[in-house]
């Protein structure tokens, strides 16, 4: 089976298909991921086979210009970038990524000779491309479905595409819906998922080995800030800040930061935490009691298949999202970045911490992590997608 799988050019996104992608490809079956441009480097280091397709779209930019505004007015890299047009901001961002891509990949897909298109949420362009060549959509979640909401709303933002590519029967959601949420993190749905376990995969990196015990009595809190962040403002990328606040006598501060970002870090800051530079998040989280982060959802569900609690600032519609869903489980605690103050940083930590007032908290995330533990793994289900796929095309 030739299974194509696609997204544009955003890395995190690209790492919630990796494991399947693998799972597919270690099955026997072949794999290619499609993307933009700029993407092509980072697929190709994941050891799969890579496809450009489309122009690249100034992601950054329009992410840029939906940072959640400080109490001040303006976002936490400046005054926000102008609001022109109607409807939600992302999903205009989404379709402008749609229309760069989606002619491409319908023609790859059909010259390729696709039996499947595999895409996250946001890649509209896959349930496209499947549609147009009459071949199964396989939609894979990498958080919370926060495009549920969209649903209705993308056959007409999409219309001109659908025409174009003489597309008249079509679910942004696809044949089925890959989920790697616990059943009690997840948004309510209406439509059948297919649970699989989440393999945390944070791009290339080196394991820096189990970090040394902290000393008796001292917790340990690991602080991340992702990859976006940084990207589109280095003063949106609070990682150092918030390590500084939570360093105490008692509390070990691990700061994970790739190379890049370590340059913004305050000099006199790092030998005062202990910075780990590019290491793969998960490898950091045994021996973590806390995670404090910006609410991205490869972080957040790193963490809690760790069953490590987490303490999140969001600056991003998304971001807030998933920090709602960590909150509304019990898993964790959130702050705004008005509230993220040294301050309530360190009192919202310390309740974590504490073993009497955080015991609530951490039983949850343990709860999760079983529960994420008993999905089935990517290759359990690669044989289930393929029975899916036949019967589609029976």
């Amino acid at each position: 089976m030739r299974v194509l799988f696609t997204t544009w050019a955003w890395p995190s996104h690209l790492y919630a298909l990796v494991p399947l992608a693998s799972a597919f490809r270690a099955a026997g079956h072949e794999v290619l991921i499609a993307s933009q441009p700029a993407l092509k480097g980072e697929i190709e280091r994941t050891g799969l086979p890579a496809a450009v397709v489309g122009e690249d779209v100034d992601a950054v930019g329009m992410v840029r210009g939906y940072v959640l505004p400080s109490s001040a007015g303006e976002s936490a890299g400046g005054p926000q970038a102008p609001r022109e047009g109607k409807g939600p901001r992302a999903l205009r961002m989404f379709s402008a990524h749609a229309e760069s891509m989606t002619d491409g990949l319908v023609e790859l897909a059909r010259s390729w000779r696709a039996d499947a298109v595999v895409y996250e949420p946001t890649a509209l362009a896959g349930p496209i491309a499947a549609a147009a060549v009459n071949v199964p959509a396989i939609r894979v979640l990498y958080g919370t479905d926060l495009m549920l909401r969209a649903r209705a709303l993308l056959p007409d933002v999409l219309a001109p595409l659908l025409e174009r590519h003489g597309v008249t029967d079509f679910d942004p959601l696809g044949a089925v819906t890959v989920d790697p949420c616990p059943d009690t993190f997840q948004v309510p749905t209406d439509y059948a998922r297919l649970p699989v376990r989440h393999v945390p995969y944070n791009g290339v990196g080196t394991s820096p080995g189990p970090l040394p015990a902290p000393a008796p009595g001292v917790r340990r809190v690991l602080v991340t800030w992702g990859h976006t962040m940084a990207r589109l403002s280095p003063d949106l990328f609070l990682a150092g800040e918030v390590a500084g606040a939570l360093r105490a006598p008692d509390t070990e501060v691990v700061l994970a930061v790739t190379s890049s970002q370590r340059a913004l870090l305050e000099p006199e800051l790092v030998p005062k935490v202990r910075v780990v530079t590019d290491a793969p998040l998960h490898t950091l989280l045994p021996g973590t009691d806390l995670v404090v982060a910006h609410g991205g959802a490869g972080t957040v569900l790193a963490s809690l298949r760790a069953g490590v609690p987490l303490l999140l600032v969001p600056q991003l519609p998304d971001h807030t999202g998933h920090a709602g869903r960590v909150f509304a489980a019990g898993a964790g605690e959130v702050l705004s970045r008005d509230e993220a103050t040294p301050r309530r940083l360190r009192e919202e930590a310390g309740r974590l911490l504490d073993p009497v007032a955080g015991a609530a908290v951490r039983k949850t995330a343990r709860g999760l992590r079983e529960r994420m533990l008993r999905t089935p793994t990517p290759a359990d289900i690669v044989n289930e997608l393929r029975t899916k796929v036949i019967t589609c095309a029976a």
